[in-house]
């Protein structure tokens, strides 16, 4: 069970980078998707590959951002059956760059953010836990629908493992910058 929760890390990371409208200027597109971070998310999601595939869940997200410091952080949990898992992760820019943890990083039961780019309507993320390099790429499906792919590097290749579908709901919050 604990591999099916560190699948479940890897994708509510996703989340927390991804829910975002992503416009094409990138200072106003950065802007603009932490902007999109700030509320609530719910939706299914299910592992689409490996040894858990075809294991459904569905996941509760709060979003919080705060623009000046163009960072957010997500808290929440998704759960399996009757089984519970929390959820938390921050991301910051420094510079050009991403960098951020999912839950407490590489070093502890997490995953670190490596890298992160904006295109016209999509966002990657680059993540690192150990000797697993993974993507995260989310697509949105106008303004308050989300589906996220994650893929880790297999002998080469990027491999879809989960994949999640996300509401909006109508909370928002923003931290104090």
């Amino acid at each position: 069970m604990r591999q099916v929760f560190s699948f479940f890390a890897a994708a509510i990371f996703a989340i927390s980078v991804f829910l975002a409208i992503i416009p094409t200027d990138a200072n106003a597109g950065e802007k603009q998707f932490f902007n999109g971070i700030a509320g609530d998310w719910q939706g299914p999601g299910e592992i689409v590959a490996g040894k858990y595939k075809g294991t459904k869940f569905t996941c509760n997200l709060k979003g919080e951002t705060s623009l000046e410091n163009m960072g957010m952080n997500i808290d929440g949990y998704c759960r399996v059956g009757v089984f519970s898992q929390p959820m938390s992760a921050n991301i910051l820019k420094s510079g050009n760059r991403y960098r951020g943890r999912f839950l407490d990083g590489q070093t502890g039961e997490g995953m670190d953010v490596t890298s992160g780019r904006f295109s016209t309507s999509i966002f990657v993320v680059g993540l690192k836990r150990k000797k697993l390099d993974a993507t995260m790429v989310a697509r949105l499906d106008g303004n308050r629908k989300l589906n996220v792919t994650i893929s880790v590097l297999v002998q080469g290749q990027l491999v879809p493992v989960i994949g999640m579908a996300l509401g909006k709901t109508t909370r928002t919050s923003r931290l104090n910058p």
